[in-house]
């Protein structure tokens, strides 16, 4: 199979985007490392997505450098190697700028931010000493157009996207690809994974989102053909383009969905 002798480590793994990661590529042969703040969670992830003899699950909290060193280390002496790292450990907030609790903030940009930077640091000297490797960066489009009342939660997705895409051009001599990977609205249970929840869903009742399965599948692709961006659906690309082009339209049409 095309990922036959490749490791692949995904973080936030034990649900939704993160577990349908970890299937596509065991599907597609690689052996993967599961991780979770939850060690239980990431073990029941793990025979979900079957391949159990080329599988491992482990605890692993971003906010920790030292955990994070040391799934690096158990990954290296089970697999020997480490060929794709896909960063999609994240929560979310529901809440105004002006209302939210400083602490909440801290603890999104820890997760969702911070963990992120912290675990390609970690793994890039692995993947410099084999000669190569990808990391995956699971932001959003939220990272592209602020989200009113999940504005905090936008500002670590465009954050991620600046550093990952930054990245990209300081690893390119090291033979090391950073993709960074935004979905749109996701049939997920994320929303249940918030540091506060104190304002309603601001998603028009008529958006659906898109599977996690989906967007697992789409991240597969832009790793193979060693993409810097995936917007997922593609519906969303116009989108992100008129924002960039006309805000004040996107704006307008964000107030009546407020209203």
């Amino acid at each position: 199979m095309e990922m036959d002798g490749k490791v692949v480590v995904v973080t936030g793994a034990s649900m939704g985007i993160g577990e349908a990661i970890a299937m596509v590529f065991a599907d597609h042969g690689a052996s993967v490392v599961l991780l979770s703040r939850d060690a239980s969670r990431a073990e029941a992830a793990r025979h979900r997505v079957g391949h159990t003899e080329r599988t491992l699950a482990l605890a692993c909290d971003v906010r920790n450098r030292e955990e994070i060193d040391r799934v690096v280390g158990l990954t290296l002496h089970y697999f020997d190697r480490i060929d794709v790292w896909v960063n999609n450990a994240g929560v979310g907030i529901r809440d105004s700028v002006a209302d939210m609790e400083m602490q909440a903030c801290r603890e999104l940009f820890e997760t969702n931010f911070f963990g992120a930077v912290a675990c390609l640091q970690a793994v890039v000297p692995a993947m410099r000493q084999a000669g190569g490797g990808t990391i995956i960066n699971i932001s959003s489009v939220a990272g592209h157009v602020p989200v009113p009342f999940m504005t905090p939660y936008s500002a670590t997705k465009f954050a991620l996207n600046a550093i990952g895409k930054g990245a990209r051009l300081e690893l390119k001599r090291d033979n090391i690809n950073v993709l960074t990977v935004c979905p749109g609205y996701i049939q997920t249970e994320f929303g249940s994974h918030m540091v506060a929840a104190k304002r309603g869903n601001v998603r028009p009742q008529s958006m659906k989102g898109i599977t996690a399965e989906r967007v697992a599948r789409a991240t597969y692709e832009g790793y193979r053909k060693r993409k810097r961006e995936v917007i997922v659906p593609w519906t969303m690309i116009p989108v992100v383009k008129l924002y960039q082009l006309l805000p004040g339209l996107v704006e307008w049409g964000m107030g009546r969905a407020i209203k």
